[in-house]
């Protein structure tokens, strides 16, 4: 079976859905996806893209919006979390160094249970810190790692590829070139993986 891409990038509430849901997801359809973390501000800029920044009523429905989705995945957040982030491209360049190392799964999921459920901001170096020390990993070497030349680059690099994919959002999901945005998209990225089309 093809396998499926979960674009992401952290700063992007609705991918904590994503996030907090894809391990038990995956056990129970039998599936492997890829975290692919990229940096969707850099994306979103280029399009002129702000969806929620001076848009009070767009905020206030995406907080229900993910509540009423938290309360169907039966996660736990506490809402509003801080949004937007200061430093998303760091918390992402981190992500990624993890995906390298093999512990960037667990620092994603930590990372966003201490922004949406005890409410520090992503990207706030406490808060980046704290994911650390729960993945076992020295926040002072892992940080300055992450801000290396070597993984801002591979982090550009990562966000070019899901440009030249389509991707313009997060979550994405791809598989074989088809896109597919949003979280609510996830079981038509499976179906597209095993049959070719969405059922």
């Amino acid at each position: 079976m093809p396998e499926i891409d979960f674009w992401y990038s952290i700063g992007s509430t609705y991918s904590f859905l994503t996030v907090m849901r894809l391990d038990d997801w995956c056990a129970e359809h039998d599936a492997t996806v890829n975290w692919r973390p990229f940096n969707v501000r850099t994306v979103m800029s280029a399009q002129q893209n702000i969806p929620f920044a001076g848009k009070p009523e767009k905020s206030a429905y995406m907080w229900r919006d993910i509540e009423r989705r938290c309360a169907k995945y039966h996660i736990h957040a506490s809402l509003p979390a801080p949004y937007p982030i200061s430093d998303l491209a760091l918390a992402n360049q981190v992500a990624l160094l993890g995906m390298m190392d093999g512990w960037g799964k667990s620092f994603t999921q930590n990372l966003y249970r201490i922004w949406f459920e005890d409410g520090v901001e992503a990207g706030s170096e406490s808060a980046l810190s704290e994911a650390l020390l729960r993945c076992q990993q020295d926040p002072r070497l892992t940080l300055a790692r992450a801000r290396s030349p070597d993984i801002v680059t591979a982090l550009e690099a990562e966000t070019d590829v899901a440009v030249k994919l389509g991707v313009f959002g997060a979550p994405s999901f791809v598989v074989r070139q088809e896109v597919f945005w949003g979280d609510d998209r996830l079981d038509d990225a499976l179906s597209w993986a095993r049959v070719g089309h969405v059922v």
